[in-house]
């Protein structure tokens, strides 16, 4: 199977800035898309970004203009850069890849807390 580790996230002034990074091993050939998801406390995990192999990315509204997601293929590697960020971005932030016949396989989640 694949395994994903996270890092990245911690504590930051609203209009700060992180980078979240996700490294994936194990069966990384059985990879498609790779992405970031989030969820706030009492809220449902929602999508931020996603991208696939060949680098098509798409966004929530919610984040366009102010997240970029990309990728290395070579590392197997899915990252999150974070801009202008604000207190709504605050949640638990989770890597995911999707895989051939196989779905979706999540990481341990990073915390994200933007302070007003």
């Amino acid at each position: 199977q694949v395994q994903l580790v996270e890092s990245g996230g911690g504590l930051v002034q609203a209009g700060g800035s992180l980078r979240l990074s996700c490294l994936a091993s194990g069966s990384v050939f059985l990879i498609n898309d790779m992405g970031w998801y989030r969820q706030a406390p009492g809220k449902q995990r929602e999508l931020v970004a996603t991208i696939t192999r060949r680098g098509g990315t798409n966004y929530a509204d919610s984040v366009k203009g102010r997240f970029t997601i990309s990728g290395d293929n070579a590392k197997n590697a899915v990252y999150l850069q974070m801009n202008s960020l604000k207190p709504e971005d605050t949640a638990v932030y989770y890597c995911n890849v999707k895989l051939t016949l196989l779905g979706d396989v999540w990481g341990q989640g990073t915390q994200v807390t933007v302070s007003s």
